[in-house]
């Protein structure tokens, strides 16, 4: 390979064709991909990452990014034990790894709601949801993969596969921009063991402005939202945050003043308004107007994406029976067989399987509902990245239909909630693993690799891991109880209150249509309703973080802005820093996830400082020097690479 091609092209970002892009490793290249040493490796990375990220969602509700230290750990094992040099196999260990994020999302957002009800969950129960919903996710996306990665190239950004195939590239290749990779990475997981793991200082800094009806304004200060709001850009996050300032500066403090003198506890929530804090707030009301604008968001987008969704089936039966042969390897499609296969698959288990069994318009639903919101999570990956895709907003969406259908076909008592949540939890996983692959899909057309070998990869890796996370989550509730102070499961909990609300006759309608409301809004005004459907239903200290390394960004670029050549080196140096920053905070955040798993606490530097409002000026002006740092090492430009 010359010296040019050990960089990602300018191209790959965009400013080209989808159909005119050459990947990095181009398809007249012969190069090993899945093979026995990237299909063991991925798989066991897969079950680390599964069990890890299981425990994290469990604990605090988050899952962390697999897909990126997954590349960095692929490749370093391939070239030093294996001595292994095939970036594509690298790639597909990868992306095999990144499945035990997804559907360690998928489970924790809904099956332990069951527990929470009253019912058992059982290891096979979980892994047959986590098949059954992983098989259609899986494969649900083909027919609009082509649409979704290479016709809109350039212009759904996929952020975590651009900063995948950035970690792929630099490490396999080496050179300055392997170094840069490397600096952010050393920086991320110095940063992350500080705060997250020796408690240093922490990891969200907050201040509630007690004049104005006590609502707070806070960030996040973890080096990976730095990372993502830097490659997002502006044009994104700024969208996002304003959702926040409007949930946060407008409709809370609206609550606020009108509830403030009611007496009794305004539905959905069992707490007096006056006694509530801003996040209580949010969490009781806001919570349900986002996840409004979220389902109606994803209908609005999958109206307006219809004509070329059929044209894309159209396609993919075009091959039918032709085993999925194309004139290139990026090109590879899974045979439509698979698609169909997967959709009966999914329908006829859901119905019968004895575990399950949620009838036959249950399986309907699910089926529809996991190919709809499948395809909206695939697109909503490119816009923000799967870290950050709001998968239980579209699960809550999911179960108010179902739930309300199977109420009005009489369905009652905890009988009737166990079905409905069992229904939501294989969709919930379609969901998750439908961004998983689109993210990984992207980053092998970005590489050059088989988008067919990905997929059936992904499918073998996640029906593995699907026990481990599985056994995590019975053996969380067996130490300490999903629902304690220890495993507050936090949207498994707000399922189990959505089911229950539906069940017995008591939702939040107004709050939810009014979400909708707010998406309708959007769309007639031209706005990107999920970027701004995801700033209500995301906390304003998530959003804030993203919406600040985007404005990184926007510094860089404007410093550059007379030279064009000089922000485009100075934006992809910056990328290659931010995406370090993310594989950094995500290691070593998986890390610190196994020693909680092991109850051995860490934080031994938790009490150096002791003063809360101390801590979180430190907490903030630590992160604005690794944002000054950011901006400095983006802005020495070297024109020779």
């Amino acid at each position: 390979m010359t010296n040019d091609s050990k960089r990602l092209s300018k191209q790959a970002y965009g400013g080209i064709r989808g159909e005119d892009y050459i990947p990095f490793i181009p398809t007249t290249e012969v190069m090993p991909e899945a093979t026995g040493y990237s299909i063991i490796m991925g798989i066991l990375f897969a079950v680390v990452f599964a069990a890890a990220n299981t425990y994290l969602g469990l604990k605090v509700g988050l899952t962390i990014s697999a897909g990126i230290p997954g590349a960095i750990l692929a490749t370093g094992l391939l070239k030093s034990i294996f001595r292994r040099n095939s970036i594509l196999e690298a790639n597909y260990v990868a992306s095999l790894a990144a499945v035990g994020e997804s559907i360690a999302g998928g489970i924790i957002f809904v099956l332990p709601a069951i527990i929470l009800i009253g019912f058992n969950l059982s290891l096979i129960t979980v892994a047959l949801v986590t098949v059954i919903g992983g098989i259609m996710g899986v494969y649900f996306i083909t027919p609009v993969r082509k649409y979704l990665i290479v016709q809109e190239h350039g212009n759904l950004i996929y952020p975590e596969s651009m900063a995948q195939a950035e970690v792929l590239v630099n490490s396999n290749q080496g050179g300055q921009g392997f170094k840069s990779v490397l600096k952010g990475l050393g920086a991320g997981l110095g940063y992350k063991v500080l705060s997250g793991g020796l408690g240093l200082w922490n990891e969200t800094a907050t201040y509630t402005i007690v004049a104005y009806q006590g609502t707070m304004i806070g960030i996040d200060t973890l080096a990976s939202l730095l990372g993502v709001g830097f490659i997002v850009g502006t044009g994104t996050s700024i969208l996002m945050f304003a959702g926040s300032v409007v949930a946060w500066l407008g409709f809370i403090p609206l609550i606020k003043f009108f509830g403030t003198y009611a007496q009794t506890p305004i539905f959905p929530s069992s707490m007096l308004i006056s006694e509530m804090s801003a996040t209580e707030i949010w969490s009781n009301y806001i919570k349900y107007i986002g996840a409004g604008a979220v389902a109606m968001g994803g209908f609005i987008s999958l109206a307006k994406s219809l004509p070329t969704i059929i044209s894309s089936f159209k396609e993919a039966m075009g091959g039918f029976g032709k085993g999925g042969k194309a004139k290139d390897r990026i090109n590879e499609e899974a045979p439509i067989v698979w698609v169909l296969a997967a959709a009966i698959f999914g329908f006829f288990l859901t119905w019968f399987v004895p575990s399950i069994k949620v009838g036959p318009v249950g399986a309907i639903l699910v089926v529809f509902f996991s190919f709809f919101f499948a395809v909206v999570s695939a697109r909503m990956v490119g816009v923000i990245g799967a870290s950050n895709n709001p998968v239980s907003g579209m699960t809550i969406a999911t179960l108010l239909i179902i739930a309300s259908v199977y109420k009005a076909m009489g369905a009652a008592g905890t009988e009737g909630m166990r079905v409905v949540l069992l229904a939501a939890g294989i969709v919930c996983v379609a969901i998750a693993v439908g961004g998983g692959v689109a993210q990984s899909l992207k980053a092998t057309y970005i590489i050059g690799g088989s988008p067919k070998k990905i997929q059936h990869g992904m499918f073998i890796s996640l029906a593995v891991a699907s026990f481990m996370a599985g056994a995590t989550v019975l053996l969380l509730h067996s130490a300490y109880g999903i629902g304690s102070e220890q495993v507050t499961a936090p949207q498994a909990t707000l399922m189990r209150l959505i089911v229950e609300g539906i069940m017995t006759g008591k939702l939040p309608w107004t709050l939810v249509i009014i979400g909708a409301v707010i998406a309708l809004f959007c769309a007639l005004a031209g706005l990107p309703i999920l970027a701004v459907a995801l700033g209500i239903y995301l906390p304003i200290t998530l959003n804030s973080a993203i919406f600040f390394g985007g404005l990184i960004r926007k510094f860089v670029e404007l410093r550059f802005n007379a030279n064009e050549i000089d922000k485009d080196n100075a934006v992809e140096r910056g990328t290659l820093i931010a995406s370090g920053l993310v594989a950094g905070d995500a290691i070593t955040g998986i890390i610190i996830g196994v020693f909680a798993a092991l109850n051995v606490s860490i934080d031994i530097l938790s009490g150096v400082i002791t003063n809360e409002p101390l801590r979180n000026l430190i907490s903030m002006g630590i992160f604005a020097v690794l944002a000054a740092w950011l901006y400095n090492y983006s802005c020495r430009v070297r024109r020779n690479g």
